[in-house]
């Protein structure tokens, strides 16, 4: 299996999503980021749960929902890339994956992201160069090697995050 590089210039949304992971350790913010939810789920409390991070946004039951499902999503993404050769993603919209995310069961949906975060940190941990250089073709942003995308991942976490402090905040 062969690595491919990445010669292609950065697409918006994984400029955003890697300048807000920054110079930060991606390993560290993965794992950080289950015991956050956590901590935010216990702040925002049930009232909380269908407030939005700002007006006409996700609900705090849809970020825990979303966060949930893009476990699922890249944790088959990164499968996919280690084991297929030239693999292309299929991407999916996630506002038609939020539809039913109003009838989500919030702490269900972090359980399952705690869950499926561990799996996907063991395999991740497990990695060596050639595996993170493995390049997959997105679609829409171009190609990705496997480290890009658990770098994306982690500046998801930091997005979803700021949302839920910003939903925090306006708890009592």
């Amino acid at each position: 299996m062969e690595a491919r590089s990445i010669e292609e210039p950065m697409n918006p949304y994984t400029a955003r999503l890697l300048g807000l992971l920054g110079t930060k350790e991606p390993f560290a913010v993965l794992e950080e980021t289950p015991r956050r939810v956590a901590d935010l789920r216990k702040r925002i409390g049930r009232d909380g749960l269908e407030r939005p991070w700002s007006p006409g946004k996700w609900s705090a039951r849809a970020i825990f929902s979303h966060l949930a499902d893009a476990e699922i999503g890249i944790g088959f993404r990164v499968r996919q890339a280690l084991a297929e050769d030239d693999h292309r993603v299929q991407p999916f919209d996630q506002d038609l994956w939020a539809r039913w995310y109003g009838a989500a069961e919030a702490d269900l949906a972090i359980a399952s992201h705690a869950a499926l975060r561990a799996w996907n940190l063991n395999l991740f941990r497990s990695l060596v160069p050639d595996d993170l250089a493995r390049v997959t073709h997105h679609p829409e942003r171009g190609d990705e090697s496997v480290d890009r995308m658990i770098r994306m991942l982690a500046g998801h976490d930091l997005n979803h995050l700021g949302q839920l402090e910003a939903i925090a905040s306006q708890s009592g």
